[in-house]
Protein backbone atom coordinates (compact mmCIF):
# COMPACT_ATOMS: atom_id res chain seq x y z
CA UNK A 1 0.00 0.00 0.00
CA UNK A 2 1.72 3.23 -1.19
CA UNK A 3 1.88 6.15 2.15
CA UNK A 4 -0.62 8.25 -0.23
CA UNK A 5 -2.94 5.49 -0.04
CA UNK A 6 -2.73 4.71 3.83
CA UNK A 7 -2.88 8.58 4.53
CA UNK A 8 -5.91 8.90 2.65
CA UNK A 9 -9.22 10.40 4.58
CA UNK A 10 -12.57 7.92 4.19
CA UNK A 11 -14.24 9.88 1.79
CA UNK A 12 -17.07 11.85 3.52
CA UNK A 13 -20.98 10.68 2.39
CA UNK A 14 -23.93 13.37 2.66
CA UNK A 15 -27.66 12.26 3.75
CA UNK A 16 -30.27 13.96 2.26
CA UNK A 17 -32.92 14.58 5.03
CA UNK A 18 -36.78 15.71 5.11
CA UNK A 19 -37.11 18.52 7.40
CA UNK A 20 -38.18 18.85 9.83
CA UNK A 21 -36.59 15.27 10.70
CA UNK A 22 -32.77 17.19 9.53
CA UNK A 23 -33.35 19.64 12.58
CA UNK A 24 -34.60 17.22 14.60
CA UNK A 25 -30.79 16.13 14.24
CA UNK A 26 -29.22 18.96 14.34
CA UNK A 27 -31.08 20.18 17.34
CA UNK A 28 -32.53 17.95 18.94
CA UNK A 29 -30.63 15.26 19.92
CA UNK A 30 -32.60 12.59 17.26
CA UNK A 31 -29.46 10.41 17.05
CA UNK A 32 -31.37 7.87 15.33
CA UNK A 33 -31.91 8.22 11.68
CA UNK A 34 -34.50 5.73 9.92
CA UNK A 35 -34.53 3.70 6.48
CA UNK A 36 -35.49 1.28 5.06
CA UNK A 37 -32.49 0.51 3.32
CA UNK A 38 -29.47 -0.90 4.89
CA UNK A 39 -26.08 0.65 4.19
CA UNK A 40 -22.90 -0.82 4.85
CA UNK A 41 -21.19 2.84 5.11
CA UNK A 42 -20.04 4.49 8.18
CA UNK A 43 -18.36 7.49 9.35
CA UNK A 44 -19.00 11.07 8.69
CA UNK A 45 -21.89 12.15 7.09
CA UNK A 46 -23.27 15.45 6.23
CA UNK A 47 -26.93 16.47 7.33
CA UNK A 48 -28.34 17.88 4.28
CA UNK A 49 -32.31 19.23 5.05
CA UNK A 50 -33.74 18.81 1.98
CA UNK A 51 -36.55 20.35 -0.45
CA UNK A 52 -39.65 18.78 1.02
CA UNK A 53 -41.13 19.18 4.33
CA UNK A 54 -42.85 16.04 5.77
CA UNK A 55 -45.93 17.42 6.96
CA UNK A 56 -46.77 13.75 8.95
CA UNK A 57 -43.87 14.48 11.08
CA UNK A 58 -46.14 16.67 13.86
CA UNK A 59 -47.73 13.54 13.98
CA UNK A 60 -44.57 12.27 15.73
CA UNK A 61 -44.71 12.93 19.95
CA UNK A 62 -41.45 14.03 20.28
CA UNK A 63 -41.83 16.28 16.93
CA UNK A 64 -44.03 18.78 18.40
CA UNK A 65 -41.67 20.40 20.77
CA UNK A 66 -38.83 20.08 18.49
CA UNK A 67 -40.64 22.30 15.50
CA UNK A 68 -41.86 24.96 17.63
CA UNK A 69 -40.00 28.21 17.07
CA UNK A 70 -37.38 26.49 14.85
CA UNK A 71 -36.43 28.12 10.96
CA UNK A 72 -36.52 24.72 9.05
CA UNK A 73 -33.89 25.59 6.23
CA UNK A 74 -34.56 23.87 3.36
CA UNK A 75 -31.87 22.42 0.50
CA UNK A 76 -28.60 23.53 2.78
CA UNK A 77 -26.20 21.19 4.80
CA UNK A 78 -27.48 22.30 8.70
CA UNK A 79 -24.97 19.29 10.37
CA UNK A 80 -22.53 16.87 10.53
CA UNK A 81 -22.47 13.42 12.05
CA UNK A 82 -20.83 10.33 12.58
CA UNK A 83 -22.64 7.00 11.24
CA UNK A 84 -21.46 5.07 14.30
CA UNK A 85 -23.27 1.84 13.71
CA UNK A 86 -27.23 0.21 12.18
CA UNK A 87 -29.37 -2.32 13.52
CA UNK A 88 -32.76 -3.33 13.11
CA UNK A 89 -35.84 -2.68 14.36
CA UNK A 90 -35.64 -3.80 18.04
CA UNK A 91 -38.13 -2.12 19.00
CA UNK A 92 -38.26 1.78 20.50
CA UNK A 93 -34.33 1.86 21.24
CA UNK A 94 -35.15 5.50 21.45
CA UNK A 95 -38.23 8.03 20.90
CA UNK A 96 -37.39 8.53 17.47
CA UNK A 97 -37.00 5.02 16.53
CA UNK A 98 -39.84 4.00 14.16
CA UNK A 99 -40.83 0.84 13.40
CA UNK A 100 -39.74 -1.62 11.02
CA UNK A 101 -36.87 0.36 9.86
CA UNK A 102 -33.00 0.14 10.03
CA UNK A 103 -31.76 2.72 12.58
CA UNK A 104 -28.73 4.30 11.92
CA UNK A 105 -26.75 5.01 15.45
CA UNK A 106 -25.54 8.92 15.10
CA UNK A 107 -22.73 10.06 16.83
CA UNK A 108 -21.05 13.35 17.54
CA UNK A 109 -23.34 15.41 15.82
CA UNK A 110 -22.35 19.41 15.40
CA UNK A 111 -24.55 21.45 14.17
CA UNK A 112 -23.49 24.24 11.72
CA UNK A 113 -23.89 28.15 12.68
CA UNK A 114 -25.08 28.39 9.28
CA UNK A 115 -26.49 26.50 6.77
CA UNK A 116 -24.46 26.01 3.63
CA UNK A 117 -26.49 26.22 0.60
CA UNK A 118 -27.09 23.12 -1.53
CA UNK A 119 -29.34 22.56 -3.78
CA UNK A 120 -29.82 19.00 -4.84
CA UNK A 121 -29.40 16.13 -2.76
CA UNK A 122 -31.38 12.36 -2.81
CA UNK A 123 -32.62 10.88 -0.02
CA UNK A 124 -30.17 7.93 0.32
CA UNK A 125 -26.45 8.63 0.95
CA UNK A 126 -24.40 10.23 -1.82
CA UNK A 127 -20.80 11.88 -2.11
CA UNK A 128 -20.95 15.83 -1.83
CA UNK A 129 -18.98 17.60 -4.51
CA UNK A 130 -15.47 18.48 -2.50
CA UNK A 131 -16.48 22.34 -2.75
CA UNK A 132 -19.30 21.18 -0.68
CA UNK A 133 -17.54 19.32 2.23
CA UNK A 134 -15.03 22.30 2.07
CA UNK A 135 -17.47 25.15 2.91
CA UNK A 136 -18.60 22.59 5.71
CA UNK A 137 -14.91 22.66 6.92
CA UNK A 138 -14.63 26.27 7.24
CA UNK A 139 -17.45 26.16 10.10
CA UNK A 140 -15.81 22.96 11.89
CA UNK A 141 -13.03 23.90 14.89
CA UNK A 142 -9.79 21.78 14.90
CA UNK A 143 -10.67 18.82 17.72
CA UNK A 144 -15.11 18.82 15.52
CA UNK A 145 -13.24 18.13 12.29
CA UNK A 146 -10.72 15.48 13.73
CA UNK A 147 -13.57 13.62 15.61
CA UNK A 148 -15.72 13.41 12.85
CA UNK A 149 -13.51 13.15 9.82
CA UNK A 150 -11.21 10.98 11.70
CA UNK A 151 -7.97 13.67 11.57
CA UNK A 152 -5.40 14.36 13.95
CA UNK A 153 -5.65 17.79 16.14
CA UNK A 154 -3.21 20.03 15.63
Amino acid sequence: MSPQTAASPQPVRALTVRQPWAAAIAYAGKNIENRVQRWSYRGPVLIHAGATIDRAARKHPPMTAVIRGLQLEQRAVIAVARIADCHADDGECTPWSLPGHNHYVLQDVTPLSLPVPHERGRLGLWFPPAELVARVRLQLDVTAAARLFGEEAV
